[in-house]
């Protein structure tokens, strides 16, 4: 049991005319002992409603809070609450004020007790010297100190804080959150605050709840903040995890807001009236990268509406958006990394698994490795010397886009060639593509696998080089496919065909080579990857530049489309997922692949538009430097590698 628990906990209110509210609704949380947790959401989520239940002030009328297995049934000094407004008796001094709450909590104890408690109080919030003022005498900052102070003195299990300094100016808020993150380390009390501000939850707490909207909010999301303690303000700013996480907070709440005001709709099973198509507005996602391509061209070139289709595309900040965008269905479809797919049909994403479908191949290479330019001017060209400059240096942090991308697992298989352990011996941060430079610039990382722009565009501000492209890593290697959820394909088949159809023509138009300058001015737009169309052109015009004046003509860097010939080429993805821990690899393997890649409405697409699709079979495949995968014992493939960190096999 936690030291804190809240049990499918609910709060209803009555209102003047016996109308019944819902606040909160089967709310769960469990928080250890000298943990500390903050709550954010958006306004009217019942953050501070469910502080007021763990405080007893407000009682659940459902379910049950729980402090060290004693259940909450009214205030008590077990729980302080510091609130925005410190509450301070205006006609007491600040020692009076705190040596009040001391006396009513402490009275058995005696005078000189009492009073030694007080002062030790004073102390840890640097109010000595204004112990004999009173409350109109000293400045709001030193005001919620007084809070703090009362309500650190009474000894609490548990310190309740409601947004504690949503008031104060900016430099007095950093300075006192400074001061409360040194009294938490010093004590390392039970602290639950609720919270607007997304910077003070990251510098301040073990985790973050993240509530749903009301009414009848819940727990929508718990994040843990990967964050080293101690802490400081410039320590956590430089931390690669700290921007990546913020941002995911941010996307949150932005995406709570919006769907507050009503602009995040749930997608409608509503049939077109005036085609045999099932629907025809559709919401396909997509992140900033050169290889939207199909989606921009399908768009932007009518192939869209000529199959009767009314797209809107919707640019996500990365991959963790796409993916939540389609699990909660505000998406219809996405261009997205392929392993996505499979990571979900498997449960990698620790919840009942949402079926997912890699429904056509879109994109094939387009990724590249870069690496800070220091490694080069170090002497670094190859991952081999990577490897040697690695003795006795702090582990480099570097970025990929996804956990479950080719990204991942391409710069993990590349590191693992060299004798390089991609856990052990560098940090491996997930970082949304468009954020890669900037953090690259900061120092936050030390390089990053991703598509383009976003390599060109380091290569092209002298930030960073590239040792290895695709190209090295694996030609022809599958990239980005059109997913769906398995419930959208099978209630939208006509849709799905014309979708097929529409992304295939789009897929053709952009593999001419004569059409490529208008298409690196098309992806580039605003409303798409929003980049210098001298980025998009290193990789899409078939120029590269590897940086330092290595340059070289790349004719296949982004390949659009592409079927399959050898079906091994998925085997590999699930065995590269295995190998490193991201799923158990499956005893029937066979069935986990087929239940990911349907393609039967993509050869029926291809056929209708007279497109020949080679036929495509399980065959031995190898990559450079690599054993080979032979798909009649991928045991022996696994069992090959020197470095892996696997889980069991597991049924399908």
């Amino acid at each position: 049991m936690a030291f804190l628990e809240i049990q499918n906990a609910g709060k209803c209110f009555i209102g003047k005319k016996g109308e019944r509210f819902e606040a909160l609704k089967g709310v769960n949380l469990q928080i250890e002992e000298g943990e500390f947790v903050s709550i954010i959401g958006h306004s009217g989520c019942g953050k501070s409603t469910l502080l007021n239940m763990i405080a007893g002030l407000n009682l659940a009328t459902s379910g049950r809070v729980t402090v060290a297995g004693v259940p909450v049934n009214g205030p008590g000094p077990d729980r302080m609450v510091a609130f925005q407004n410190h509450s301070l008796l205006p006609w007491l001094t600040v020692r009076q004020n705190i040596a009040l709450a001391v006396r009513a909590v402490h009275g058995e104890r005696g005078a000189e007790e009492q009073k030694q408690i007080v002062e030790e109080h004073l102390q840890l919030v640097q109010l000595v010297a204004a112990a004999d003022k009173k409350p109109g005498q000293i400045s709001g900052g030193m005001r919620q100190r007084v809070g703090i102070a009362r309500a650190l003195a009474t000894r609490p299990k548990v310190l309740l804080l409601d947004e504690p300094f949503g008031a104060l100016d900016a430099l007095t808020r950093g300075r006192l959150q400074e001061q409360l993150l040194k009294i938490w380390e010093a004590h390392r009390i039970t602290v639950v605050m609720v919270t607007h501000d997304v910077e003070e939850a990251l510098l301040l707490s073990d985790r973050i709840v993240m509530m749903s909207n009301g009414p009848a909010a819940r727990v929508a999301e718990v994040m843990g903040v990967e964050l080293p303690r101690p802490r400081s303000r410039m320590e956590v700013i430089n931390n690669p995890h700290y921007y990546r996480q913020r941002n995911e907070l941010l996307y949150f709440l932005s995406k709570a807001k919006k769907a507050a005001q009503g602009g995040i709709p749930r997608l409608q099973p509503a049939t077109s009236a005036s085609t045999s198509l099932e629907k025809t507005a559709l919401s396909l996602g997509f992140v900033p990268l050169s290889d939207c391509v199909p989606f921009v061209v399908a768009q932007q070139k009518g192939f869209f509406a000529e199959q009767g289709l009314n797209v809107t595309l919707v640019r996500e900040p990365g991959w963790k958006a796409i993916h939540e965008g389609l699990i909660e269905e505000r998406l219809d479809a996405a261009l997205a990394v392929t392993p996505m797919a499979l990571g979900e049909s498997l449960g990698s994403f620790r919840r009942a698994a949402v079926p997912l479908i890699a429904a056509m191949p879109l994109t094939r290479n387009g990724n590249a490795i870069t690496l800070h330019r220091r490694y080069w001017e170090q002497g670094v060209r190859s991952r081999e010397d990577f490897a040697r400059l690695l003795a006795g240096t702090r582990r480099p942090v570097l970025g990929v886009v996804s956990a479950h991308s080719m990204h991942n697992l391409l710069l993990r298989h590349w590191l693992a060639g060299a004798g390089i352990d991609p856990d052990r011996d560098v940090e491996l941060v997930v970082i949304p593509p468009p954020q890669m430079v900037a953090n690259l610039r900061a120092g936050n990382i030390d390089g990053f696998c991703s598509g383009e722009p976003w390599n060109a565009r380091a290569v092209h501000e002298g930030l960073g080089f590239v040792p290895a492209t695709s190209l090295d890593l694996w030609s022809g290697h599958p990239e980005k496919s059109l997913i769906l959820r398995q419930s959208w394909a099978d209630a939208h088949p006509r849709t799905h065909l014309a979708l097929t159809k529409a992304l295939l023509e789009a897929c053709r138009w952009a593999a001419d080579a004569s059409h490529r300058e208008e298409l690196i001015a098309l992806v580039t737009a605003k409303a798409f990857v929003n980049a210098d169309p001298i980025y998009a052109s290193l990789g899409l015009s078939g120029s590269y530049d590897y940086g330092f004046g290595r340059t070289a003509h790349l004719e296949d860097f982004n390949l659009f489309e592409g079927a399959s010939t050898n079906l091994s080429e998925r085997l590999w993805i699930l065995a590269q997922m295995a190998r490193w821990g991201l799923v158990p690899f499956p005893v029937d393997w066979q069935r986990a692949i087929e239940r990911v890649w349907c393609e039967d409405t993509y050869r029926q697409a291809a056929a209708e538009l007279g497109i020949v699709l080679p036929e495509a079979g399980y065959q031995p495949l190898a990559l450079p430097g690599d054993a080979i995968l032979d798909p009649a014992d991928p045991g022996a493939y696994l069992a090959s590698f020197a470095i892996s960190h696997p889980q069991l096999p597991a049924a399908v």
